[in-house]
């Protein structure tokens, strides 16, 4: 059950919140810069020296100590405000890595970027942005009111597949924080918590030998080939895997010329399901799988793990602290402009719900289903951890997709990330002044993982994998 915040703390939390959004919109402006200039130049996972560098400035500026190139990861970084030892410690996550091949204007039909393959496709140039203003803020009320505590931003790197969080939690960089706040991009806006599916993703490499296809195709042996057998395999696999597994794939490297028996070929792969063992053991089928294709067409294979996250722990406590944030702050309202490209935009999309739903505030529940992955669930294993989701997307937007990268780029997602920082905001300032909230929320971590937990991560590998967005060289 979640802990009723006592009157004297709401009441609180409600005179504070006001200051708290004064800031945010006198920032706003600025929050609206930093969103953009990370749309403007989108980078890949391990990748983000510019939008590192953008975020750590703007939480420098503000007196924020930072700590940079934390974890092995050039681009990762720890930035903290307030006393070090004395009061709660709040942590908040930011993200800004970006997706390859989705380039996309800020406009409501098609419109690739000449010259562009990166796009801001699930929302993290403004995820990072709201991220840091959220940050800010609550520097400048600790600041302001003499309240004991700290405020760190996480800078997050790699979290499309990358797993970049995981080797931050393996660092041991959240082992004295006590609650963990983010967000992410969305079409609607929610405080729901839930569940999440774990994953392990990685690439199989196969080594074979080269030939003239014609002239002598008896002389190669085709890493294609072993390529090509291991997904057959690998999809006969779907009829016998437990219910609600997700396995997916694309041939990353599949040879350079059709009259060149291919030496060198990649599949990239992904496994899913909510329940961490069950990712183990399909992935474990998958490498026999490969090793069965490669012994059948004289190649041989070696993996490389590239990600490993955990499904999310939901908190309820945590929950209805960002739910009552969130209903202080309300949903996006769009001006005419704004209403006139949601609705070219929604002639693109498969379904096309209410406008007015970018304005509604979803029904709170704490026992979503989620359906997708996130390296924030190894670091709700280790810290009570809480999301909300704001309306950054035109309602009816998939995450992933062209259109969540136009209005990532335009006010619309602004208008959505400024809500965002608000309600991590008053949530923040909430939990600093609530540390029976804080006990609570610790006391139903502990009950939902179990007594006899022991963090074994999914990402079996000592180092990050920094180059796994850099293209195979032809």
């Amino acid at each position: 059950m979640a802990l009723l915040l006592p009157t004297a703390v709401m009441a609180a939390a409600t005179d504070d919140g006001a200051d708290v959004i004064a800031v945010l919109d006198a920032y706003a402006s600025r929050q609206a810069e930093v969103g953009l200039q990370l749309w403007q130049q989108p980078e890949l996972g391990y990748l983000e020296q510019a939008s590192s560098a953008l975020l750590q400035r703007e939480l420098r500026d503000a007196g924020f100590r930072i700590q940079a190139g934390v974890a092995g990861m050039p681009t990762a970084f720890v930035a903290s405000y307030g006393r070090r030892g004395k009061g709660p410690v709040i942590a908040l996550l930011a993200e800004m890595d970006a997706l390859p091949g989705m380039a996309q204007a800020a406009a409501p039909v098609r419109t690739p970027i000449a010259g562009q393959d990166a796009g801001q496709a699930c929302g993290h140039n403004l995820f990072g942005a709201a991220s840091v203003g959220a940050a800010r803020a609550i520097a400048q009320w600790l600041q302001h009111s003499g309240q004991e505590g700290e405020v760190r931003l996480y800078g997050t790197p790699a979290e499309e597949g990358g797993s970049g969080k995981v080797y931050m939690t393996k660092a041991g960089l959240f082992d004295d924080v006590d609650a963990v706040l983010h967000w992410h991009p969305s079409s609607e806006n929610s405080a729901a918590q839930g569940t999440s599916l774990a994953n392990i993703s990685g690439k199989f490499r196969f080594h074979g030998r080269a030939a003239h296809a014609a002239i002598a195709p008896e002389r190669g042996r085709s890493a294609l080939d072993g390529v090509e057998a291991f997904n057959y395999m690998a999809n006969l696999m779907r009829e016998h895997v437990p219910e609600g597994t997700r396995i997916h794939y694309i041939i990353s490297n599949g040879g350079a010329a059709p009259n060149v028996v291919p030496d060198e070929a990649e599949a990239y792969y992904y496994v899913r399901h909510t329940d961490p063992a069950v990712v183990r053991d399909v992935f474990e089928r998958l490498r026999k799988a490969a090793e069965g294709a490669a012994l059948g067409t004289g190649t041989c294979v070696e993996f490389e793990q590239t990600g490993g996250v955990f499904s999310l722990l939901p908190n309820d406590t945590l929950g209805q602290v960002m739910q009552a944030a969130l209903q202080q702050v309300g949903g996006v309202h769009y001006d005419a402009a704004e209403q006139a490209f949601a609705q070219q935009l929604q002639q693109s999309l498969e379904k096309h719900p209410d406008l007015k739903q970018a304005t509604a505030l979803q029904a709170y529940r704490a026992d979503l289903a989620g359906s997708a992955s996130t390296d924030v669930g190894d670091v709700s294993w280790n810290v009570p951890t809480v999301g909300v989701g704001t309306a950054t997307w035109v309602p009816g937007t998939p995450a992933h997709s062209w259109q969540a990268v136009a209005a990532s780029g335009m006010s619309i997602g602004n208008k959505g990330a400024l809500n965002a920082a608000k309600v991590l905001a008053l949530a923040g300032v909430t939990l600093l002044q609530s540390p029976e909230t804080i006990v609570a929320a610790k006391n139903e971590f502990t009950a939902r993982r179990g007594e006899a937990f022991r963090y074994q991560p999914l990402l079996q590998r000592e180092n990050p994998p920094l180059d796994y967005r850099r293209k195979p060289e032809p």
